[in-house]
């Protein structure tokens, strides 16, 4: 790739992370979480993944984001009432955060939210089209973690 098409290539990735955002915003105020932000909700995805618990090391891992960065943003969704923070029985250095009643109601959004945003950015791509590109933003990501 030629330099120059390397730094769009940084230049539009950076241009869709925001949009992306901008769009989980605007859905998240218009069903009314307006006490979410993107990166909470992404958060709160990754919990109910992993069956409404997991370790704060595996949220980390997941966003690929620095351990003081999740505690953050994990006070925020504890003082808002969307997590509780567990100790694991045993070993009293792991931590676990679990998902609570106003948290799994937002569960049922996922897939509305999620669907709106896939349609929304693949609009005019074909299934293959479609295809191709989640395989190369994988491959991306795996070059970057």
């Amino acid at each position: 790739m030629a330099n120059i098409q390397s730094h769009e290539a940084i230049l539009l990735n950076s241009i869709i992370s925001t949009a992306v955002q901008d769009e989980l915003k605007q859905e998240l105020k218009r069903l009314g979480y307006t006490d979410l932000a993107p990166s909470h909700f992404m958060l709160l995805y990754i919990v109910y993944k992993n069956g409404g618990r997991i370790q704060i090391k595996c949220i980390c891992d997941a966003m690929l984001k620095q351990k003081s960065t999740i505690t953050e943003m994990i006070i925020r969704l504890v003082k808002t009432g969307y997590l509780v923070k567990e100790g694991h029985s045993e070993d009293k250095r792991v931590m676990y955060v679990v998902a609570t009643k106003k948290a799994l109601d937002v569960q049922k959004y996922f897939e509305e939210i999620f669907d709106h945003l896939t349609n929304k950015m693949f609009h005019g791509f074909n299934e293959e089209e479609k295809a191709t590109s989640f395989s190369l933003l994988q491959k991306v990501l795996g070059n970057l973690s």
